[in-house]
């Protein structure tokens, strides 16, 4: 970024240019768009990137509130987040998780996974203290059975739709950063796997407004797996909207449940399998290091060949007496 040191400079718009300056790049774009919130003219295109759009006035007992649901026009709001958190990972990166691994001295390999695990966790950390944000402020938290009554949830509140787009916005990201973090060709496929995953559970849940994954996004995969079978199993059976409308944003039906339940339940099985997996692979690396350095120590040690010397010592590669004159040399008879 601007205010990082380089020692080294790159040819203008070259290959190690745009790795090197992705986030000065995206910061200048996001620039550009809050510069045209300055003036008339430009300030109705610069909101549409920065603000959730189709907000619809719903009227409630007291007052009208203002939902949101989803078009088009979503896509040039992810798009500009998108670049938000393009800026926010080399913060992280440059000015944490760059200063902790230099104390540290790992290696390439584990420089790389330190640097894979500190985005998500500084990620997931945020997400579960937003996400409890919204469960307490919409009323999640009091009233569960709002997670699924009055289906569909055609318009959303302004949080849990923002909630949305960030969260895709962030999946998203990290589809270019595998290039701009020059990620490893083997590294390549297990990260695409869980960001691929994210992104269908987070779209899916978008556009087919079940909005339960916003209550407990980031919370436990038990929970998140019990609240998706109370809400999607039972608690959208008994309605009684059953019909297949696209156009109102039905899909409350048998097919459509199952399909959902299964790909949760299988999305959450196969995150166990492999967190289970990677901890006996783990756990058995260690348990035959520390048996080989076990075998190591043990075996004996064998003694040192005894070098049978002359009596005296060497000087400058002659052997002299104890007194300091060289030995006699023994003289040949002569036949």
């Amino acid at each position: 970024m601007a205010f990082r040191r380089r020692t080294k400079s790159y040819p203008l718009f070259s290959q190690e240019f745009v790795i090197h300056n992705h986030a000065d790049i995206g910061f200048c774009l996001v620039l550009c768009v809050l510069i045209g919130l300055m003036f008339e003219v430009t300030a109705k295109t610069a909101f549409l990137f920065i603000l959730p759009q189709y907000n619809v006035s719903v009227p409630t007992a007291d007052s009208e509130t203002v939902h949101y649901h989803y078009g088009p026009k979503d896509l040039v709001t992810i798009l500009f987040y998108v670049f938000i958190t393009i800026i926010l990972h080399a913060v992280v990166q440059e000015y944490i998780l760059d200063k902790i691994s230099k104390r540290l001295h790992l290696s390439k390999v584990k420089h790389s996974k330190f640097n894979e695990s500190g985005q998500l966790v500084i990620f997931h950390l945020s997400s579960v203290v937003w996400c409890f944000y919204v469960v307490v402020t919409e009323g999640y938290l009091t009233n569960p059975r709002s997670l699924w009554e009055d289906y569909p949830h055609v318009c959303l509140p302004f949080q849990v739709k923002f909630f949305y787009l960030c969260q895709l916005a962030y999946w998203l990201h990290a589809l270019p950063e595998l290039y701009f973090q020059k990620v490893r060709k083997e590294e390549i496929p297990r990260q695409l796997q869980y960001i691929c995953l994210y992104l269908a559970h987070i779209a899916g849940a978008y556009l087919l407004k079940f909005n339960a994954w916003a209550a407990v996004f980031g919370v436990t995969r038990l929970f998140s797996l019990t609240l998706a079978v109370l809400a999607i199993g039972f608690g959208l059976a008994r309605m009684e909207n059953q019909a297949f409308d696209p156009e109102k944003g039905n899909f409350n039906t048998l097919l459509c449940r199952l399909c959902m339940l299964l790909l949760v339940c299988a999305a959450q099985a196969w995150l166990m399998w492999r967190f289970i997996h990677s901890q006996l692979r783990h756990w058995r690396e260690y348990w035959n290091e520390q048996s080989a350095k076990r075998r190591v120590s043990a075996a004996p040690r064998l003694p040192a060949r005894l070098i049978k010397r002359e009596s005296g010592y060497h000087e400058n590669g002659v052997v002299k007496a104890e007194n300091g004159t060289s030995p006699r040399t023994k003289k040949l008879k002569s036949p």
